[in-house]
């Protein structure tokens, strides 16, 4: 009798290899799946931050104010005006001569103006020429000579933080190199004696000489306090005309 082999039956399928958690959570983070929404929220998060940490250093620069009187704030915040001001028509004097030297139809002639004007200027600062503008005068009566050279010093230094352009103190005129000394009345600019009353011809803008020596604490109070009077007037022209032999230097010469 004949009989049918029967097949074996068919070995059992591998049965899938289970991941560790190390393995799933390594899949599910890579490659990274980052949405339009999450990218535009981590770039929103980026300058935020940014701009928190420019706070907060800005903060920090600040900080050194807080603690200033409100005198000294004012005095601040008035010579940073002046000084802004005084650089804003610099700037614009630069651009006007530019643009004449662009468009003059004689541009070495035009060249030639420009340098007789910067002679004039360097003179005026150097002492070695007149001068005329508006300004101040500023009269300081000791009545019991208690005025030092120092506070004299601390006025010139507070005009010129102003803008002064040209000074001149009882016919010596000052500029870069001017020293002071002496006490009790007996008071020297640059080797000359000068005596009460004290005056000083000052050029520049009067609007900003004349409130920096009145501000609170300031130059005006000082010499008020030491029984001496001091006084402020502006005017509309002030000569300068005490006036500096030219130096010419021993060891630096032009570069040019």
């Amino acid at each position: 009798m004949n009989s049918e082999q029967t097949p074996p039956p068919p070995p059992p399928s591998a049965e899938p290899r289970q991941l560790t958690g190390r393995q799933r959570l390594a899949a599910g983070l890579w490659p990274p799946r980052v949405t339009r929404a999450q990218l535009i929220v981590a770039v929103l998060l980026f300058v935020l931050g940014l701009g928190l940490a420019i706070q907060v250093r800005s903060t920090n620069d600040d900080s050194a104010l807080r603690g200033a009187r409100q005198e000294d704030l004012v005095r601040i915040l008035d010579e940073l005006d002046g000084r802004t001001e005084r650089l804003e028509d610099e700037k614009q004097r630069l651009d006007d001569q530019q643009t004449e030297l662009e468009t003059s139809s004689d541009q070495a002639e035009e060249a030639r103006k420009q340098t007789r004007e910067k002679e004039q200027q360097l003179g005026i600062l150097a002492g070695t020429v007149a001068a005329q503008g508006p300004g101040i005068m500023l009269t300081v009566q000791d009545h019991g000579d208690s005025i030092d050279s120092d506070m004299l010093l601390d006025a010139i230094q507070e005009l010129r933080a102003a803008g002064a352009e040209a000074i001149q103190v009882n016919g010596v005129r000052v500029v870069a190199a001017t020293y002071l000394s002496g006490s009790d009345g007996d008071i020297e600019v640059d080797g000359k004696r000068i005596s009460a009353p004290y005056r000083f011809k000052v050029i520049g803008k009067p609007q900003d000489l004349e409130p920096a020596l009145n501000i609170p604490g300031g130059v005006v109070q000082t010499l008020e306090k030491e029984q001496a009077t001091a006084t402020v007037s502006a005017a509309d022209e002030i000569v300068v005309d005490a006036l500096r032999p030219a130096q010419r230097p021993d060891y630096a010469r032009s570069s040019s």
